[in-house]
């Protein structure tokens, strides 16, 4: 059982950063890959990024390439989403979860992970 818990988000206006954290529970963290992901009201949830287990893989969807950046400290057990240049259609809830992944790899759809947090909410203002 891996438990997720989310910080970081809040107000910002256009343009500005934010990073967001999210700290796990459990001894085995670096044998899970990682993602952020995000839902509007009235939308799917969507991916944003993930991080494989050791770190050495990332990926970002193409809306946030260029301004998020993932990252991971496995000595801490956490994750960290730094987002720049921030946008209004930034603007969501943000998730973080966790995919038992004891080979490597990542994932970047919803299904394939295991646990959730119960995330932080990002507004972005224009």
């Amino acid at each position: 059982q891996v438990q997720l818990v989310e910080s970081g988000g809040g107000l910002v206006q256009a343009g500005d950063s934010l990073r967001l954290s999210c700290a796990a529970s459990g001894r085995t963290f670096s044998t899970y890959a990682m993602g952020w992901f995000r839902q509007a009201p009235g939308k799917e949830r969507e991916f944003v990024a993930a991080i494989s287990g050791s770190g050495a893989s990332t990926y970002s969807a193409d809306s946030v390439k260029g301004r998020f950046t993932i990252s991971r400290v496995n000595a801490k057990n956490t994750v960290y989403l730094q987002m720049n240049s921030l946008k209004p259609e930034d603007t969501a809830l943000y998730y973080c979860a966790a995919m038992s992944a004891p080979y490597g790899g990542l994932g970047t759809h919803v299904n394939l992970y295991d646990y959730w947090g119960q995330g932080t909410q990002v507004t972005v203002s224009s």
